[in-house]
């Protein structure tokens, strides 16, 4: 469920903070193509790919994954000359979008079923040892933590997507060592940790079209 809205003494820091937000110059090239890509008086359509812009540029302003303040969903919506409510309603509907401050690395851990009965809960205890509560931050700013419905990797149960990057075949070590990494500023390479697989093959490599691992093997030779 989407977060609720701020309040009205919140709303008046947001104002104050946000309420002069415009595209940087090199966003607003971008605002312009995504907008071109749609006839003229469709416009609205743009409405998801601005909206990540604009958390993207927050991001970018405050160190963050990033958020959308309520003054700059009001700049969204007015840019596509929108009724702010219909902008509102896409930023609360998609959980891709923050309504709160989140921190440097926003921790979304799968916590549906494949990804529970292969361990989540030890990925959400080693977020716990870690000083990690679910819908917080922590006190540096450096961790946000949520527990989110399956994204798709259910192949690689169980699953982390840390910003825009998914972390796969995880355990409690993985996720520790995946922690300390981005907490020493390193980036992790993204997909399975730990395991000797690449994105969703078998474990130990795969058993079939094992010569598309090194090249784009022709196997039409083969078939006559």
């Amino acid at each position: 469920m989407a977060d609720i809205l701020p309040t009205a003494i919140d709303i008046d820091a947001l104002r104050a903070r946000w309420g002069g937000f415009a595209w940087t110059a090199e966003n607003a090239d971008k605002a312009k193509t995504v907008v071109g890509r749609y006839p003229p008086g469709r416009q609205y359509s743009a409405i998801i790919p601005l909206l990540d812009l604009a958390q993207r540029q927050v991001g970018a302003e405050t160190n963050t994954q990033g958020w959308l303040p309520v003054p700059v969903i009001e700049f969204v919506a007015k840019y596509l000359d929108m009724p702010y409510i219909r902008a509102y309603e896409v930023a609360t509907f998609y959980t891709m979008f923050n309504l709160r401050p989140v921190g440097r690395y926003h921790v979304q851990v799968c916590g549906t079923t494949p990804c529970m009965l292969r361990g989540s809960d030890d990925v959400f205890a080693a977020c716990k040892a870690k000083g990690l509560q679910k819908g917080h931050t922590t006190e540096d700013g450096l961790f946000t933590l949520n527990e989110v419905e399956c994204m798709g990797a259910c192949a690689n149960a169980p699953m982390v997507q840390i910003n825009d990057d998914n972390y796969e075949d995880l355990t409690f070590e993985t996720t520790t060592a995946l922690l300390e990494a981005l907490a020493r500023g390193e980036t992790p390479k993204p997909g399975p940790q730990g395991v000797d697989r690449r994105t969703s093959e078998p474990l130990g490599g795969p058993t079939t079209l094992k010569e598309m691992v090194h090249e784009n093997h022709d196997y039409r030779e083969k078939a006559e």
